[in-house]
């Protein structure tokens, strides 16, 4: 077997001297894409953390309510953040909140027209898929060399390394909505002389928004996942606790700041759940 290993496909050397030409080569599109992602962190921050905390506690509650038109849920979120500052973790959950909000943004904001548009060429979404499943399936902490190598440490690359785990769903979740439309409305559409984009507006987009709304809760859900990963790069939030609290065998603090983590996955999880019926 000796021939074999001697003979070692330089897979590793052939992604290295793609990451060193693109850290030569592309410095300047990396620092503009930092700053502009600095910028929507920071603004988020700011409105998070900014305002009183029990102002921005029922906020949360009554967007909950507008979009779920109930009380249940609405008061089940309340709970749920007073919770929160009972144990002393708001500032680390404010910090995940903007991670998570700035990964949907991203995230949804490139899978949907992404999404759409493989639904609309099956040939790419077949040439697409192969790499969507290697996004998903390569180890996340993969994701965090070139992160820290384009992007050094801090928020913005434990953002990077969130959208790669986390894009691949909001592209398929799209793409099985828009193009599971059934063809007899499409054919309506058309034959009441729709254009290509009022079809898309008027009758795939509709029919595919719960599949849309569904990627965007597996966002928050894979976006919520990633915080602990996320904090080895130097992100805040609630990842930094559990780090420390694996450094330190603090099973207490491992608990608290670990419950504290599942407590905003279900709050967001029943602000945005779409009835399916």
């Amino acid at each position: 077997m000796d021939w074999l290993t001697d003979n070692k496909i330089p897979v590793g050397d052939a992604a290295a001297a793609v990451f060193d030409w693109l850290q030569v080569n592309g410095a300047f599109f990396f620092d503009a894409l930092s700053d502009g992602l600095d910028a929507m962190i920071d603004g988020i921050l700011w409105v998070l953390q900014t305002p009183h905390p029990i102002l921005v506690v029922l906020v949360f509650a009554g967007l909950t309510y507008l979009l779920q038109r109930s009380w249940k849920a609405a008061a089940f979120t309340l709970v749920g953040f007073l919770f929160i500052l009972n144990q002393g973790y708001w500032e680390e959950t404010t910090e995940s909140l903007t991670l998570v909000l700035s990964a949907c943004v991203v995230c949804m904001g490139l899978g949907v027209p992404i999404g759409i548009a493989v639904a609309h060429r099956p040939r790419l979404y077949a040439w697409m898929r192969p790499v969507l499943d290697l996004m998903q399936t390569l180890p996340t902490f993969v994701y965090l060399i070139p992160a820290i190598v384009f992007f050094g440490i801090g928020m913005v690359p434990g953002l990077i390394a969130t959208v790669i785990f986390v894009l691949p769903a909001p592209i398929r979740l799209t793409h099985l909505g828009v193009s599971k439309t059934p063809m007899p409305l499409l054919e309506a559409a058309r034959a009441f002389g729709a254009t290509g984009w009022q079809t898309l507006v008027k009758v795939e987009l509709p029919y595919a928004f719960p599949q849309i709304m569904a990627g965007l809760n597996q966002t928050i859900m894979l976006s919520l996942s990633m915080v602990v990963i996320a904090a080895l790069v130097g992100a805040d939030g609630l990842g930094v606790p559990v780090v420390r609290a694996l450094n330190q065998v603090n099973t207490s603090l491992g608990f608290e700041s670990g419950f504290i983590i599942v407590v905003v996955a279900i709050m967001l999880d029943r602000m945005l759940r779409v009835d399916r019926s």
